[in-house]
């Protein structure tokens, strides 16, 4: 795309109701998250970083409630969240938690990490399921673009985005959850096409007979 096509519309423009695309449904037919153990820089810019959270954030959020935020970690930042988990590590008294050291390490798997927050808004008469649904739009609207952008990305969540010490450290509400942590860079191998879903067995096509 050239730069003019990435400024934004006007509030109230036309917009086409639908992109005809043989490379977007490819890149959606073969779209394959890489282990995040398998990334390495580069990573994004801040430009294009910038321009990915504007893009993940164009998801379907029924009567706009934006029940999502983002926290990033980039460049030397890893290294205060790498502290967070190793402290976080240290406290836990749950035998499948990693060590310290271990669990340090993972805060520098890939140059970007991002944390999408699912931030509900109870006293908005939106269901609370459409807004987590919403949070869950927001993290696979990044995936699909950082992999347009050129980049390989992983989308996980493992102990840390349930663990209170974690939950604390990153100001986190009693009303908001880890949707998801999205690792970021360059992969080192390609990843491996895995058994997809039996669609045709959990497909109901109306009306049924009998």
């Amino acid at each position: 795309m050239t730069e003019s096509q990435f400024v934004p519309p006007e509030f109230g423009q036309d917009l086409p109701a639908a992109h005809p695309s043989d490379d977007t449904l490819a890149l959606l037919w073969n779209r394959r998250s890489t282990a995040a153990k398998l990334l390495t820089g580069p990573g994004p810019s801040q430009e294009e970083m910038d321009r990915l959270l504007t893009i993940a954030a164009r998801a379907p959020d029924h009567r706009r409630v934006v029940p999502y935020r983002f926290i990033l970690f980039e460049g030397e930042a890893r290294d205060a969240l790498g502290d967070i988990f190793a402290a976080a590590a240290e406290a836990s008294s749950d035998s499948d938690t990693p060590a310290p050291d271990l669990a340090r390490s993972l805060a520098f798997r890939a140059p970007s990490i991002v944390f999408v927050i699912s931030s509900v808004n109870r006293e908005h008469k939106t269901p609370e399921w459409e807004q987590i649904l919403t949070a869950g739009a927001v993290c696979q609207n990044f995936l699909i673009a950082a992999s347009a952008m050129g980049y390989a990305a992983q989308w996980i969540s493992e102990w840390v985005a349930y663990d209170e010490n974690v939950r604390q450290r990153l100001d986190m509400g009693p009303h908001e959850r880890v949707a998801g942590i999205l690792y970021v860079g360059t992969a080192t191998e390609p990843p491996k096409e895995r058994a997809r879903p039996d669609v045709a067995a959990i497909t109901t096509r109306w009306p049924t007979s009998g």
